[in-house]
């Protein structure tokens, strides 16, 4: 699995390279065939709120699909911990379309007729 770390607007640490590579690293465990991950985070410039505002953004690229998660916090670990937290709900549900259509697909094959 590749991992693309990127900072916009803000200077990248080795401390929040580190965090962000473990939270898409971490990842894995719950979907085994993710070839990609891209993440940027940093400032958002763009917001109406006072403050600082941070936003991270992951792209998991898996066979066929892309799942892209963009979160704001005030505190940029917290961003990054949203995006994967909503990242790993994601794959979970994608995981679980994909073992019901191979389970039909199965079915299908063995001359099973779907309930309805």
């Amino acid at each position: 699995m590749i991992i693309n770390i990127k900072a916009t607007n803000i200077e990248m640490t080795d401390a929040l390279k580190e965090y962000a590579h473990e939270k898409a690293e971490s990842l894995e465990k719950y979907f085994k065939d993710i070839q990609k991950i891209d993440v940027d985070f940093g400032m958002d410039n763009h917001h109406h709120q006072k403050g600082k505002v941070y936003q991270a953004q992951m792209n998991v690229f898996v066979p066929g699909k892309v799942l892209t998660i963009s979160k704001k916090a005030e505190d940029l670990y917290k961003a990054i911990d949203k995006v994967k937290d909503h990242l790993k709900t994601e794959l979970d549900e994608l995981k679980d379309r994909m073992r019901k259509k191979n389970r039909n697909e199965i079915r299908n094959a063995k001359g099973y007729q779907e309930e309805e």
